[in-house]
């Protein structure tokens, strides 16, 4: 996997271009440009994956699961239906091609990224959760403990190490919100710096923990560590390729880097013609091109975006290139919600044309429509491209049908559909 890139020709940046350029633009870098085939009986390969893998550079992570896991959905939205296996493998089998690393949150990321990430990893004092990093001063036998046991019986999950611990640190219930054992919090200390890493996760989506030699690939492991100005650098980087065009708050925050070294990164790449430096009519700020970026006049994708999804994990970034205010309400009681629990944007074309709360009834076996919600660039097809994702959607997730509930203003045209086929 590349982890930089040199442009190529006819793709300079114009000195002045519009917000409608610049979106697409961002969606050209992020593979989102152009309609998925859905053929039926198309075939997803590992190569079709690694090309995903290579383009984003990032699938963030999280446990949610009412709908899917968060960084399998990006591979939806670019691939169509796919076999998730083959991330699984890519992830959890010897060669691996990602790793989780602290990246953009808890991430999947190219095993050859992994040493552009050891700034992080070196200053875990100011980077990593106050539990995890007081864990070291608190506990210091149990980390080198903890280290010991993943050495000697590694990979292991949090619960069985817990196991061997539970007698002199035992599991509370007492406390609200990440309630981690002291055994967990060694574990995830570990995993922070790199010493231990995820060989794999186990069907509970537990992480399974290794020592990180006999996780990564031998030729990351000898590769030389660069200096933390150059590992900023390498992040930048391919942050700007990744989203085609953008600002510094866009091209620090893909891999959530802060400080002057990502100014003096952004010159760097602006003195070697990485980086351009443009003017986008309507965005009140410094933006700057990718030397590998393109500027198709039109753009025709359909699908569906996970809340942690690149393109719109940035929500200024999401609000600015599509006038689209998000914000996920997860945490948010629900009589407070607005749009939602679990609530995804649909790109149509070029726009955010609707955003709808999914929940997978695995029991019932239907993909259930909670509510279905218009926005300022919903178009007069919107609701049937909408309805025909939605079963493409709910045929990956190995689910018979869509129930739409009566819930936002899009939700009857959109039940209209539905009952019409």
């Amino acid at each position: 996997m590349r982890v930089g890139g040199r442009g190529q020709a006819g793709r300079v940046a114009p000195e002045t271009i519009t917000i409608a350029q610049a979106r697409r633009t961002a969606l050209a870098a992020q593979g989102l440009a152009r309609r998925r085939a859905d053929r039926p009986g198309a075939r997803v390969t590992m190569a079709g994956v690694q090309r995903v893998v290579d383009r984003l550079q990032v699938l963030q992570i999280d446990s949610v699961n009412v709908l899917a896991r968060a960084h399998l959905v990006p591979l939806y939205a670019r691939l169509g239906p796919y076999d998730v296996g083959l991330l699984d493998r890519a992830s959890g089998r010897a060669p691996r091609r990602v790793v989780e690393a602290w990246a953009h949150e808890a991430s999947y990321v190219p095993v050859e990224l992994f040493p552009a990430l050891g700034f992080r990893r070196a200053s875990f004092e100011k980077e990593a959760w106050g539990n995890v990093r007081s864990v070291v001063h608190q506990h210091p036998d149990v980390v080198a403990r903890v280290r010991e046991v993943v050495a000697d019986a590694g990979p292991v999950t949090a619960s069985q190490v817990q196991e061997l611990f539970e007698h002199e640190h035992p599991r509370t219930r007492d406390a609200w919100g990440w309630n981690w054992t002291v055994a967990k919090r060694a574990l995830e200390l570990l995993f922070f710096t790199g010493e231990v890493l995820p060989a794999r996760r186990n069907a509970a989506f537990e992480r399974c923990y290794d020592l990180a030699e006999r996780v990564l690939p031998s030729a990351v492991l000898a590769a030389p560590t660069p200096s933390p100005e150059d590992q900023v650098r390498t992040l930048v980087e391919i942050a700007a390729r990744a989203h085609g065009v953008g600002t510094r708050r866009d091209l620090a925050d893909y891999y959530r880097v802060r400080g002057p070294l990502v100014d003096r990164a952004i010159a760097d790449l602006v003195e070697e013609g990485v980086l351009r430096p443009v003017v986008v009519r309507g965005w009140d700020a410094q933006v700057w091109a990718h030397r590998d970026a393109t500027f198709p006049r039109v753009a025709d994708a359909r699908t569906l975006l996970s809340p942690f999804d690149p393109l719109v994990f940035e929500r200024s970034r999401l609000e600015e290139l599509f006038g689209t205010r998000y914000r996920i309400e997860i945490y948010v009681p629900a009589a407070k919600r607005v749009h939602g629990y679990y609530v995804l944007p649909f790109l149509q074309g070029d726009a955010i044309t609707a955003r709808v709360d999914l929940k997978a009834d695995r029991a019932a076996g239907v993909l259930r429509v909670l509510s279905a919600h218009d926005e300022p660039a919903t178009r007069p097809d919107t609701a049937v491209e909408l309805a025909e994702e939605l079963g493409v959607l709910a045929g990956w997730l190995g689910l018979d049908d869509v129930v739409v509930e009566p819930a936002g203003a899009l939700a009857p045209a959109l039940a209209g559909v539905r009952s019409a086929r």
